[in-house]
């Protein structure tokens, strides 16, 4: 599955792979994580609509849980490295001003293993792919936080983190 948006967009996010319902859709971000994305994006200023969003990998990796439920599971190195030439072609074409990994396998995936979210997100990275590259979270480690108080915490910091960027792309320095 390739990413959606405007082949001209100024902000490309890119996160693990599909989920369960993206997978279904044919489309990114269009489940739970989706909706924690988007409500994110508005509360930072950035319409979803002027962002570019796909996956590192490609297609949903699973095992099938109890029922029809299909359980995630964790993309490899080699699935990886095989969709590699996909998202390589997305950002030749979409050639955004910047980028943002949302979590840890799509940072170690473009970034390499010295970049960690816990420390570096927020702040922007020195990058070939981007004129300026970020990390955050990906939304749905968020909707794995069970403590209310905790979940809303980290909404805010992502929110926080796309601040950042709107502010980069509107020109300011954030």
């Amino acid at each position: 599955m390739f990413g959606a948006g405007s082949a001209s967009a100024k902000l490309m996010l890119i996160g693990e792979q599909p989920g369960d319902r993206e997978d279904r859709a044919g489309e990114p971000f269009v489940g739970p994580a989706g909706e924690v994305l988007d409500r994110a994006l508005e509360e930072a200023g950035i319409p979803r609509g002027d962002a570019y969003v796909t996956n590192v990998v490609k297609h949903f990796k699973w095992k099938q849980g109890r029922g029809k439920r299909r359980l995630h599971q964790r993309p490899n190195t080699e699935e990886i490295a095989a969709c590699r030439p996909w998202l390589e072609s997305e950002l030749a074409v979409v050639r955004p001003e910047v980028l943002v990994c949302l979590g840890a396998t799509a940072a170690k995936a473009l970034l390499g293993s010295k970049v960690r979210v816990t420390r570096d997100r927020g702040r922007f990275i020195e990058s070939d792919l981007a004129p300026l590259v970020t990390v955050t979270v990906h939304p749905s480690s968020i909707l794995r936080i069970d403590d209310d108080a905790e979940r809303r915490e980290a909404r805010a910091e992502l929110t926080s983190d796309l601040r950042k960027v709107a502010g980069r792309l509107d020109g300011r320095s954030a």
